[in-house]
């Protein structure tokens, strides 16, 4: 299938500025609305009152944020690299604001007697695009740990960009899919071949893995290692303050809303009207088009909000291996499945449904199995003792692994009521 992009660039000077203007004032405007969302609903979800003080119920206590970083000293450290510091914030936010320049918001409008679409531009490799732009941002938080001067910052840095490679990989793995599927990278042409049937029915192992990974994408719990407060105090902007760190905290939430959006697009319909409003004429037209897209967007803005109120941080060596050894393999298998599908039979998206549903369904027996043999499984087993200090200097136990006390035959892996016995 190929897209049409003959309407755009033909759009005046004036519309394209009005585009720009009107994309990147939702996106803060969006920021804004996010933060003070995120704080109220996870005061509701752990019963506490949550911001109640500035303005009616607390609504303009986003924007008093806003302000108290922006009059707030800007402190630099007397050790950091002055150059690559000041730039660093920029390189993260850019990337994030200029990657929703692919993103569909509705149709093809008329605006003062010009045709135009809804979003600022589109080409036949726009998803690539969004994927190249994304991944600059990384370097932005990799120069500021290390321009920092610090430690910790450093280390934040590069967790971070191991964990951007490591699931921007099965996140690629599963736009291929949307791609052989729809015969087509350009995001309007994407929603076009949704018409009939979201991509969420038809690749749903592909949706499964796009949500992990863009959790692990946008450094957000419980994925957020780089900036993991009991272990690196605030990771990469940890040497940062005033309108510098705003900028970080800006990026990190545009680079949410744009990979919802990008959810929305490839596996939603995008601006499409879910059933049974298709059935209504004019429910994907002009503002209804918007309400849909915006709707799409802010339901995965509630699941971050969600994750973040009710998981706990993972372990690093947990995360990495859960990217390297399930993701990208089921992935990158789900993907062959997918082609091989398209090459056997000509109209594949019944198969390649069929194929998803016994895929999900044999990953959830899986699951439902493995839990079962290790709630069946000794609860208790006889930890493995070793000596924190052996080579003459405390190295921290491996998982599995307790540690002797020093002149003492107790493990730290007792229980309090084992310790009580033994000193009886």
């Amino acid at each position: 299938m190929r897209a049409d992009l003959s309407v755009f660039g033909h759009d005046p000077w004036w519309l394209v500025i009005a585009k720009c203007v009107i994309v990147f004032a939702f996106l803060v405007l969006t920021v804004l609305v996010a933060i003070l969302v995120e704080r109220k609903v996870m005061a509701w979800m752990q019963t506490r009152v949550g911001p109640n003080r500035v303005g009616p119920k607390g609504l303009l206590q986003s924007l008093a944020d806003g302000v108290k970083l922006a009059l707030k000293e800007g402190i630099i450290p007397s050790g950091v690299d002055k150059p690559i510091y000041l730039l660093a914030p920029i390189i993260s936010v850019v990337p994030a604001i200029m990657a929703f320049a692919v993103i569909p918001f509705g149709p093809v409008v008329s605006v003062f007697g010009h045709r135009t679409a809804l979003q600022v531009t589109d080409f036949p490799v726009a998803v690539l695009y969004v994927l190249a732009v994304t991944s600059i941002g990384v370097y932005g938080i990799v120069l500021a740990g290390w321009a920092s001067g610090s430690t910790y910052p450093l280390l934040g840095g590069l967790r971070s960009s191991a964990q951007v490679i490591s699931y921007e990989i099965a996140m690629g793995l599963c736009f291929a899919a949307v791609f052989l599927t729809a015969g087509t990278m350009s995001t309007s042409g994407i929603i076009a071949a949704q018409q009939h049937t979201w991509y969420v029915f038809l690749l749903l192992p592909s949706f499964a893995i796009y949500v992990v990974s863009m959790v692990g994408e946008t450094n957000r719990a419980p994925f957020d290692l780089p900036e993991a407060e009991g272990e690196l105090v605030g990771g990469f902007h940890t040497e940062y303050s005033s309108l510098r760190f705003a900028m970080f905290m800006l990026a990190e939430y545009v680079n949410m809303v744009t990979v919802s959006a990008l959810a929305a697009t490839m596996f939603l319909g995008g601006w499409r009207s879910p059933w049974p409003f298709t059935l209504i004429d004019g429910a994907d037209s002009g503002r209804w088009a918007l309400v849909w897209f915006v709707a799409k967007v802010w339901m995965f803005l509630f699941c971050f909000i969600w994750l973040r109120s009710t998981l706990p941080r993972l372990r690093y060596d947990q995360f990495m291996n859960f990217g390297w050894k399930v993701l990208i393999p089921v992935s990158l298998g789900w993907v062959l499945v997918a082609a091989t599908a398209r090459l056997i039979v000509p109209d594949h998206r019944g198969l390649v449904s069929a194929i998803a549903g016994v895929v999900v369904v044999a990953a959830v027996a899986l699951i439902v199995r493995r839990r079962i043999r290790h709630m069946g499984s000794d609860p208790d087993p006889t930890p493995v003792t070793t000596d924190p200090a052996a080579d003459g200097f405390p190295v921290p136990p491996l998982p599995g692994q307790s540690i002797i006390l020093a002149g003492s035959h107790r493990t730290r892996a007792q229980p309090l009521a084992n310790r009580e016995g033994s000193d009886a």
